[in-house]
Order: C-alpha cells, then sequence, then structure tokens
C-alpha cells in the first residue's frame, strides 16, 4: 500500500492557514487562559459554527483536484481540521473515499465529531464513551492507542550500551528534558530544578526546531552544578527515550504516547490549556506520570523519583500497563479493511 503525506492547511484558504499556525502559537505563549477558554466553549458546542463550516467547505473545493490525481483509496486524518474538511468532501462528491480519524490526544474535542466518518481510532475507552453520548456509531469506534513509531518499542541490547553509543554517562542519571518539535515549554525551569540533586545526573535537552530555545538552553547550562547535553530536532528520539532514567516534558499527546512505549517515567510541567490538561488529567490518574505546577514541584518530583528508585520502577509498571506499543499496525488494519470495501463497491 502506498501512502501520502499532505497538509491540509495548504489547501484552505490563506487567512485560516495563518490563523491556525501562527494565532495558535501566539495565543497559548501570550494568552493561555484566553485560548483554554476558547477551548471549553468549543468543547460542547453541538453543531459546526459557520465559520469553521465555510473552512470546512472550502478546504474540501479545494481538495478535489488532489484527489482526482492521487485517487486514494482512504484517507488519515490526524488532525480535527481536516477530519471536518473530508466529512464536507464526502457530502460534495459521491466518489470520495472512506475517511479514518486518529485522534492523538488521550481526550477527545467536539471538532472531531461527525457521524459520517467511516472510522475512528481512539487513546480510551472513556473517549469512546464520549463520542458514543455524542452520536457515533460503536462499530465505528476502535480503542487502539495511539499510533507511535514501532522504534519506540523495546530494543535490543543493554541501556548500558545504548548510553555508550550516543556517548551519554553511565555513572549518572540521565534525565531527558523536550518540548516538541516546535521546542516549546519552559526547558530553562525544568533544568533549573535539577540543580543540587543528591544524585549524580546528566541533562539532555532535546530543543526541536527552535534554534532561540537552544541557545537559551546553552547559555543556562554554564552555571549549572552537572552536565548538559543539548540537541536539535533529531530522529532518534526513541533511543534517548530509552537509555533516560526520566522524561521531564509537556504532555503532547503524541510524546506521551512515545513515553509509554518506551517505558520511561514521566514528569509533566506547564501544560498548555486544553488537551494538554487532558493529557495530564489521564496520565495522572494512570499513575504513568506525575505533574508538577510550580518549580517547587517539578524539583521534588524529580528527586524523589531519581533518587528513590522503588518508586521509578512503580510508576514504569504504570506507563507499561496502559501502553498500546501495536497501536499504529491496528489502525493500519482498520484503513486495509475500508479501503478493501471501497475496492469491492467500485
Amino acid at each position: 500500500m502506498q501512502t501520502s503525506v499532505v497538509d491540509s492547511y495548504e489547501y484552505a484558504a490563506l487567512a485560516m492557514s495563518r490563523v491556525v499556525s501562527e494565532g495558535y502559537l501566539q495565543m497559548v505563549k501570550t494568552i493561555p487562559k484566553m485560548y483554554g477558554y476558547m477551548y471549553r466553549q468549543a468543547e460542547r458546542a453541538t453543531e459546526v459554527g459557520p465559520f469553521r463550516l465555510w473552512a470546512h467547505q472550502f478546504t474540501a473545493g479545494n481538495l478535489r483536484p488532489l484527489m482526482l490525481e492521487e485517487r486514494p483509496d482512504a484517507v488519515v486524518c490526524t488532525h480535527a481540521f481536516p477530519c471536518g474538511a473530508m466529512v464536507e468532501y464526502k457530502r460534495a462528491y459521491p466518489d470520495a473515499p472512506p475517511v479514518v480519524g486518529v485522534v492523538t490526544d488521550f481526550a477527545v474535542h467536539a471538532f472531531w465529531i461527525h457521524p459520517e466518518v467511516d472510522a475512528y481510532a481512539v487513546a480510551t475507552d472513556a473517549m469512546r464513551d464520549v463520542m458514543i453520548a455524542r452520536g457515533i456509531a460503536p462499530d465505528r469506534i476502535a480503542v487502539t492507542g495511539i499510533p507511535v513509531d514501532p522504534r519506540f518499542g523495546a530494543i535490543a541490547g543493554s541501556r548500558e550500551a545504548l548510553r555508550r553509543r550516543l556517548d551519554l554517562p553511565e555513572d549518572r542519571k540521565i534525565v531527558l528534558m523536550m518540548g516538541g518539535g516546535l521546542g516549546m515549554g519552559p526547558i530553562v525551569t525544568m533544568m533549573q530544578a535539577l540543580a543540587g540533586s543528591r544524585e549524580p545526573v546528566c541533562a539532555v535537552v532535546i530543543a526541536g526546531r527552535n534554534a532561540k530555545l537552544r541557545t537559551r538552553v546553552l547559555a543556562a547550562a554554564h552555571g549549572l552544578d552537572y552536565p548538559v547535553r543539548v540537541l536539535p530536532f533529531v530522529d532518534n528520539v526513541h533511543e534517548y527515550m530509552h537509555a533516560a532514567d526520566v522524561l521531564l516534558t509537556k504532555p503532547g499527546g503524541l510524546t506521551t504516547a512515545e513515553a509509554l512505549v518506551a517505558g520511561v517515567p514521566m514528569v509533566l510541567f506547564k501544560p498548555l490549556p486544553g488537551q494538554e490538561e487532558r493529557n495530564v488529567r489521564y496520565l495522572t490518574e494512570k499513575r504513568a506520570a506525575v505533574r508538577a505546577r510550580t518549580p517547587a514541584d517539578l524539583e521534588r518530583a524529580v528527586r524523589e523519583l531519581i533518587e528513590h528508585p522503588a518508586r521509578t520502577e512503580k510508576m514504569a509498571a504504570a506507563v507499561r500497563e496502559i501502553a498500546r506499543p501495536d497501536a499504529a499496525a491496528e489502525i493500519a488494519a482498520i484503513v486495509r479493511r475500508l479501503a478493501a470495501r471501497k475496492e469491492i463497491a467500485v
């Protein structure tokens, strides 16, 4: 089966694309409480608003030439916006392919929910219950977990050998710090929380594509009493997760799902309002992560984990309990079934 990856915002109105890509980032950085309020209000919506409906319809029309060229047997949406656009596409064009919505957080927002979507893959039973209550047929919802690269699963060899290959110290606790691909989050605050630890530590900071963050981290590292490795965007995050004793991160759905599969305990700090708050709630309820609300909480949580191996192992066991390493394969099987159904119908 051949696949193509498409950014649906390239087919949306230019203004819409800018609102999403630039406005969202500015809002969560400068006025996160406003974003949280808007998220909660939209979460209660029972129908599509006029602007969102127009954006979906406009994008659906712009997608027509692409669909005629690619002739896909199925379309997989990993974001709510293309999911809505493909619903409008299905309404407008009778030759539309099946649509699969893959929700990549541990909670589902109302923007995702459309009875016309052929299949949904969600992370938890609670998400499935919410969707059923809002009118989605139960047989269209599979609880698969969030799909991650299979490399986040078990790797060959020992942790010691992996650390040697990554040039990480074997005699220190490795604390991995991440802010997602965009390098968001209070990484410097996380670094400062490790200062003065009774256990020898080494921090690995993955700054993503955020060059400014990397500069700030390098400057802050000079004043710390432990070694810091600062990396840009890397394609072997799975190896660093397996090498780490603890992960400090903002609670994005994909990052935390990867950590679950890699089996690394998490300390979650400064979640964005909305979906990340919901992710924190789920992960802490399952005891697979600790939430730190303040820098003092962060320092205490990290010290408890790196200085008390029994607590770390207890959390690691909880992590393994809810990890879904086969989610991607399960979703691929759903897509294949729908694609085969379309071929039979043709």
